[in-house]
């Protein structure tokens, strides 16, 4: 599974978060019996709305959908001094529609789209003339708000803030680091079962065929990372197919990671295999159910792959499997390699996340608009896109982890809003995590300095960027903080150790530290360490 999930791997990515300009539209019967919510889209240049329901002015609704309200004459006598009236979209600008409306005496204009919602936009001397509440709703939205309130309704517009701050962050930084950690511990763990078993030319075949992928050299390096490049370009241009090959890759990949994770776990702790035979050959029970649980759920997740109500929580079991597995797969065979992947990857991440905005027509990233989809951002404006029918959603690439965010309530009427971290965050400082502990291995420290060291630093790297994107509130290139913190506390504990020559070029060189026992005390005779190379 090492070939899909490195062609996975080069769409790593991390996304940033968009600005949201979402309100609350609150119907109700006129003693507050009944009452429901929608979604609203407005700007904030245009409308001041009300931050709280209860701060909020009462307005009875007035329903004028039988025109666009381009021009007075399509009015109807009704009287609107006062109240909150409901036109149709299209015709004229949001300006002009506005401009009547005011003329008319209505206190409060709400524009009924059948397209997506898209916040309202002009130039300031149109801005000039809208002095009334202006927000756009879906048609759907309003046709059922009809068949509620037969007998009409009276509404209010708020617009709740959203914290700075939200919990699905700690949730966030909580996965990632359990991810990593564990990742680099089950990478040292099996590192050290191949090295208990012994020298023998069946242990070194056993050793060469669990990484299937292995990053020995600065030129396949380069080549790696330009793969990587070239796919994100090419999933610019080419998004609407490429996904669905992007989709079927995580099935598989993340279905055989799956069952990788669950079958280790269980032979940790003790479960048999039950082998049933049949003839010359025999069957494990265990694995064929296994199976069968792990392609369950990743059909599961490719059919219902947009629900985003509740399919994140599958997504994001896919997810951690698929990275612990990676970690325990893929190795790095010196700190030199470490150095050269994490620094290209991080040129990469923010060459493409703030350099590409110059370079692309709409002023997006190519990493965020990739990451995010079609429907995931309009630009370097701070307008947002709604879509029409709240139960449709467009194809997303699955590689990220996925939180809800848990204060936007006037974001998750509209749709649902995450915070997400791409695999990309947890995967490549994954790499070097794994790397020190099986460094740890080949030295025989038992006290897991460097794992414990790195996995710490990669917390304090995340840290680091939720806190800069918190203060700056926008999206940030994760591996800019997270390289540096990794780096440069594994090349300084290794300094501190005198151990730097062997942790840079890897076990072939001896251990500089004399004090410390090798592993294996009956290693080759041509390896100072006692640690037989295969």
């Amino acid at each position: 599974m090492a070939v899909k999930e490195s062609i996975f791997l080069l769409l790593v990515l991390f996304c940033s978060q968009s600005a949201s300009q979402e309100a609350i539209l609150h119907a109700s019967k006129s003693n507050g019996s009944t009452f429901r919510e929608y979604c609203l889209v407005f700007n904030s240049s245009f409308s001041n709305i009300s931050d709280s329901l209860s701060a909020a002015s009462v307005y009875s609704l007035v329903n004028l959908t039988s025109t666009q309200l381009c021009a007075p004459v399509h009015a109807t006598p009704l009287s609107v001094t006062g109240q909150a009236v409901v036109v149709m979209d299209g015709g004229c600008d949001f300006s002009q529609k506005a401009d009547i409306a005011q003329s008319l005496g209505a206190s409060v204009l709400l524009i009924a789209s059948n397209s997506g919602l898209v916040s309202p936009s002009a130039n300031d001397s149109e801005l000039i003339k809208v002095k009334i509440p202006l927000a756009l709703l879906r048609y759907r939205d309003f046709l059922d708000a009809l068949q509620v309130f037969p007998q009409g309704m009276q509404v209010r517009l708020y617009a709740p803030p959203v914290p700075a701050f939200d919990a699905s962050i700690i949730i966030m930084f909580l996965i990632a680091v359990f991810t990593v950690t564990m990742g680099g511990f089950w990478s040292g763990a099996a590192e050290k079962a191949k090295l208990a078993a012994g020298p023998s030319s069946e242990a070194c075949e056993d050793r060469a065929d669990s990484s299937e992928l292995s990053l020995y050299s600065p030129l396949k390096v380069l080549m790696f990372v330009g793969m990587m490049c070239g796919m994100l370009v090419l999933m610019y241009f080419f998004y609407k197919w490429l996904v669905y090959v992007i989709i079927v890759i995580f099935c598989l990949a993340s279905a055989s990671a799956l069952y990788n994770c669950l079958d280790s776990l269980m032979t940790a702790v003790g479960c048999g295999k039950f082998s049933v035979s049949c003839g010359e050959r025999s069957v494990s029970v265990r694995s064929l159910l296994l199976a069968a649980v792990c392609i369950t759920l990743a059909v599961i997740w490719g059919v219902y792959r947009n629900e985003d109500r509740w399919i994140w929580i599958l997504q994001d079991l896919l997810g951690i499997a698929f990275c612990l597995n990676f970690l325990k797969t893929i190795s790095l065979s010196n700190f030199k390699i470490c150095v050269i992947l994490l620094s290209l990857l991080l040129l990469y991440d923010v060459f493409f996340v703030f350099i590409t905005p110059f370079l692309t027509a709409n002023g997006e990233s190519i990493m965020v608009q990739v990451a995010l989809g079609p429907g995931g951002g309009e630009g370097k404006s701070d307008r947002v896109f709604v879509p029409a029918d709240s139960s449709s959603s467009y194809e997303k690439l699955p590689v990220v982890m996925r939180i809800p965010q848990f204060s936007a309530v006037a974001q998750n009427l509209c749709m649902m809003q995450f915070s997400i971290l791409g695999y990309g965050d947890i995967i490549i400082p994954g790499l070097l995590v794994s790397y020190c502990h099986k460094f740890d291995v080949w030295t025989g420290n038992s006290r897991r300095t460097y794992f414990i060291s790195s996995a710490v630093a990669y917390g304090v790297g995340l840290v680091l960027t939720f806190a800069v994107m918190l203060l700056t509130k926008m999206g940030q290139p994760a591996l800019l903080y997270l390289v540096p913190c990794t780096l440069l506390t594994c090349a300084a504990l290794a300094a501190a150790r005198k151990q730097l020559r062997s942790f840079w070029t890897g076990p072939g060189v001896p251990v500089l530290d004399e004090s410390r026992k090798p592993l294996l005390s009956d290693g080759g005779s041509g390896n100072p360490d006692g640690v037989r190379s295969c």
